[in-house]
């Protein structure tokens, strides 16, 4: 079976009794959704910090409460506003500890989720101590050892590091992280600095883009190919992501046939979150559609398609909703060079807008063009 993995991103919760418990509702309609339609095919749910706004009990406790029906398991970090008091004491007397774990294999995946809070002063100042580092350059090395696809859970970028932002993105870098998922910026973004995929979800709280409408990202990565597509809450469902090959904006390894595939027969894999009416119809560059075929036992459809060098859109098609990515196809001979990684891990490597998947690009946050909330 070929390793995938898939997980909901629930932005930052910024839980407050002061907005009138407004991401209580939120998150209680966000977790009904993936009750309804997601189901089993996300292996968890992942809350990236600055999950109360405050750090009190009271705010914890309608996180948990709410929490309490989700038929999926949920992983949590803490963001800077959960050591707003100067220590993670209530955070941690909230979360039980299996739900806020260091280091979790899932599907062949190394999960490792970093805490770049408490060794800092409080507010952004996010750092890493020298133990915290060294159990991820442990942590990496036992993902090589093991052959599992490391992936890395943080509540900011490396760039946003008030110390070795560079090095640490280096090291995600050395180590083939797939991807990078993280919090803090209120907005939707994916970064591709050459050599990792960084991923931040709009905030549940606190929200500047899309009208207000809050949401979650669903996230995949199928064979090592990375794919992140966000969905505003209360639309229709099914839900259809393209997992394979990857989108030309997400490819980190030209020379790898799984980002890049060569001409010829190209195996299409897609998931579905939610039950279909009729198959997974797919199309390239606009033409007539061809169904895809259900993996049994699984949420993913494939199809095998011929399809020459150069660009192609392709599209899947699940009831109303669609999917596209923008394929580059390449013969032996014509593999993309890749240059040396400049600034790695920061936000100067944002792909931009991406509005089928739920970016605006505007980059409208409190950590940069936004509001200060």
């Amino acid at each position: 079976m070929i390793p995938s993995i898939s997980w909901v991103h629930i932005g930052d919760l910024h839980m407050d009794e002061a907005d009138g418990w407004q991401s209580r509702d939120r998150l209680a309609a966000i977790v009904a959704e993936i009750n309804a339609h997601v189901g089993s095919a996300a292996d968890f749910v992942f809350l990236p910090g600055d999950n109360a706004n405050h750090a009190t009990p009271e705010q914890y406790r309608a996180i948990t409460d709410t929490l309490a029906s989700l038929r999926r398991p949920y992983r949590v970090i803490a963001g800077d506003h959960d050591f707003e008091l100067g220590h993670l004491g209530n955070y941690e007397a909230a979360f039980p500890a299996a739900n806020r774990p260091k280091v979790e294999v899932i599907a062949g995946h190394r999960c490792i989720f970093l805490d770049i809070i408490s060794a800092g002063a409080g507010g952004p100042d996010f750092r890493l101590t020298m133990r915290h580092r060294d159990r991820l350059l442990e942590e990496l090395a036992r993902a090589e050892a093991g052959q599992q696809t490391p992936l890395v859970f943080m509540h900011a970028y490396p760039g946003d590091l008030a110390a070795d932002g560079d090095t640490i993105a280096q090291i995600f870098a050395d180590a083939r992280v797939a991807f990078v998922d993280t919090g803090h910026t209120h907005y939707s973004e994916l970064l591709n600095d050459g050599r990792v995929i960084y991923g931040a979800t709009r905030s549940t709280g606190q929200i500047e883009e899309g009208a207000g409408r809050p949401g979650f990202s669903l996230v995949t990565v199928h064979d090592g190919v990375p794919s992140w597509r966000f969905k505003e809450s209360g639309g229709n469902w099914p839900f259809v992501q393209i997992v394979a090959p990857a989108d030309i904006r997400l490819v980190t390894r030209p020379a790898d046939r799984r980002q890049v595939p060569r001409p010829g027969e190209i195996a299409i894999i897609a998931k579905l979150f939610g039950e279909p009416s009729h198959s997974l119809m797919l199309s390239i560059d606009g033409g007539s559609e061809h169904a895809m075929t259900a993996i049994v036992g699984t949420a993913l459809w494939e199809t095998t398609v011929s399809i020459g060098a150069g660009f192609h859109l392709v599209s899947v098609r699940a009831g109303t909703d669609r999917d596209a990515i923008k394929l580059l196809v390449r013969a032996e001979d014509d593999i993309p060079r890749r240059t040396i990684p400049i600034a790695p891990g920061r936000d100067v490597h944002a792909v931009g807008p991406w509005p089928e998947h739920g970016i605006e690009g505007t980059q409208l946050g409190p950590n940069k063009n936004g509001r200060r909330w």
